[in-house]
C-alpha cells in the first residue's frame, strides 16, 4: 500500500530556546508558521527536511507536518500541529501572549 503524500511543512524546536520553528521558503526559521514553505512535491519536502536534520546544531527533532494553504500562508491541517504553532500550554507567555486579548 503506497501511502499518499500530504503537502507539508518542515519544522523542529529550536535547540537553545525550544521553541517551534518552521523552515522558511528562503531557507532559514521562523517562529511563525504561516513563513514556513510549504511543500507539495514529496521529493522537495524530504530534500528540505534532510538539509534540515544536516542543522543539529540549531535544531531539534525536525519533521515533515500536514499543512494546507491558507489565506496568510500555510495553516496547520492537524490539531497538534496547531496546538504547536500556538505555542507553550502550561500559561500564556512567548506566542500566547502576544495574542491575548
Amino acid at each position: 500500500m503506497t501511502i499518499r503524500f500530504t503537502p507539508s511543512v518542515v519544522t523542529a524546536n529550536d535547540l537553545l530556546s525550544g521553541d517551534v520553528i518552521y523552515l522558511t521558503p528562503h531557507g532559514n526559521w521562523s517562529r511563525i508558521h504561516t513563513d514556513a514553505a510549504l511543500f507539495t512535491e514529496q521529493l522537495a519536502a524530504e530534500a528540505a527536511l534532510s538539509a534540515a536534520q544536516a542543522q543539529p546544531d540549531q535544531i531539534v527533532g525536525a519533521y515533515l507536518a500536514p499543512a494546507r494553504h491558507g489565506p496568510n500562508g500555510p495553516e496547520p491541517a492537524h490539531f497538534r500541529e496547531v496546538f504547536r504553532a500556538r505555542g507553550p500550554s502550561n500559561y500564556p507567555h512567548g506566542k500566547q501572549a502576544d495574542n491575548m486579548c
